[in-house]
């Protein structure tokens, strides 16, 4: 049975959550409303994507609701506190930047007195509410519910906010890396998506990316939740220290990188990814072996392969306005990581005894142009991508559909039952 996170894996901002610190202020406002009014209904909120989706975020949201369903005993004395909290952690920033110890530490106990009081005030209403869930990473049609929540709206109304564009982000990127692993057929594709969006939202992209079936995240706030190892080639960077010389730029990778790495070299910086890739593997026969290597002569297997000393594979990364010099010009599919240009590699390597390198490629690829490398039967071992996963919207919609049990919708909004919804314990982590 699937299992869902502990709430405390997200490290919500629980104090920012419960004073409607992220919340749009008309949430915030309709609970204010409610309470002022004594108003005391049981609703049912209906949450559902707006087109066919992989569900991601669910687990969070749970995290939140969990922390956050509840009030304050005294909504005044909390936020004139708040207002405090807030203003002792931009000391404790500002001392950190000068890396003043001591002010830190007395700062920090001050900040920890204020969230203590803050959580006296807390009144937790999480075991009044029935919430009902997907499980993170199942796929769901275009309006189909995805959770429910039945409660009274001022304990939870006015999370709405925060809980949408969780699941709404996680879903997005997940729903856009299951398209790219579906058109690989089962070849590793590697998340690369980091270095084009905030840092914030590393963790959500790489659990998201993961959970959607990537083989693996470039970063360690991308593995954050799951607590896999990040993975990566060497950058251009590495090789413009080497002066652009990539093979001693492999060479210091391979000596300084923990041996438990698999060696993966970007080749591409000259503009000739075959030529490149025989200078990077004579370099490491050279240097490992303590012999001449010759090409066409010499067996190069002793030195590709998995860990320290060896190459584990190669990655294609041609610009999309440039063309390799292997690939004869003909148009615009001659430019980038084409077809022609790894077809054109994998019989040399073949050719010279390099069966086993593997092939990476990344730089522009998406959905479609897997499609098509599949449908050619590129010899493409993995896939690297990174911007096109991050141009999926999935758009996460919640209403009231009932009150006190009966119908209560605007127009066009009812109630729809779905039985994959499973009811959430109020020990939900603890599900075998």
């Amino acid at each position: 049975m699937a299992k869902r996170l502990h709430p405390k894996i997200f490290k919500v901002p629980i104090d920012r959550i419960r004073n409607g610190y992220y919340s749009d202020i008309y949430f915030t406002r309709f609970v204010e409303v409610l309470k002022k009014d004594h108003k005391a209904v049981r609703v049912l909120y209906q949450f559902f994507p707006r087109k066919d989706a992989v569900i991601v975020g669910i687990d969070e949201a749970l995290a939140i609701l969990r922390y956050g369903t509840g009030y304050y005993k005294d909504e005044e004395k909390a936020k004139a506190l708040f207002e405090e909290l807030l203003l002792m952690e931009k000391k404790i920033q500002e001392a950190a930047a000068r890396f003043d110890i001591n002010m830190v530490v007395d700062y920090t106990k001050d900040k920890w007195e204020i969230k203590q009081r803050l959580a006296d005030l807390w009144v937790d209403k999480w075991d009044e509410i029935e919430v009902k869930a997907l499980y993170d990473g199942e796929e769901a049609k275009n309006r189909e519910p995805i959770m429910t929540i039945e409660g009274d709206p001022r304990y939870f109304g006015y999370l709405e906010t925060v809980l949408l564009g969780v699941i709404a982000r996680a879903s997005s990127t997940a729903t856009a890396v299951k398209k790219v692993v579906k058109a690989a057929r089962g070849k590793p594709v590697l998340f690369f998506s980091a270095r084009f969006d905030h840092y914030w939202v590393q963790a959500t992209d790489g659990y998201a990316a993961l959970k959607a079936g990537a083989f693996g995240v470039s970063t360690d706030a991308n593995a954050d939740y799951w607590g896999v190892k990040s993975a990566g080639t060497i950058p251009h960077a590495l090789i413009a220290a080497y002066m652009g010389k990539t093979e001693d730029a492999a060479i210091a990778f391979d000596k300084h990188i923990d041996p438990g790495v698999n060696r993966i070299i970007l080749v591409d910086w000259d503009n000739d990814v075959i030529g490149t890739t025989f200078k990077v593997i004579k370099k490491f026969y050279e240097t490992h072996m303590g012999k001449p290597f010759k090409l066409g002569e010499t067996d190069p297997s002793p030195i590709i392969g998995e860990g320290k000393g060896k190459i584990w594979g190669v990655r294609f990364d041609t610009s999309g306005d440039l063309r390799d010099k292997s690939v004869v010009p003909k148009d615009m599919s001659s430019l980038g990581v084409c077809p022609e240009l790894v077809w054109r590699a994998r019989q040399e390597f073949d050719k010279y005894g390099l069966n086993n390198l593997k092939i990476l490629v990344s730089g522009g690829f998406d959905a479609e142009k897997i499609e098509l490398f599949e449908k050619l039967n590129v010899p493409v071992d993995a896939y690297g991508v990174g911007s096109k996963l991050l141009k999926e919207k999935v758009d996460i919609t919640a209403d009231i559909v009932e009150v006190n049990g009966k119908h209560c919708a605007k127009v066009g909004r009812y109630k729809i039952e779905n039985p994959r919804l499973k009811v959430v314990p109020k020990e939900y982590w603890k599900e075998k």
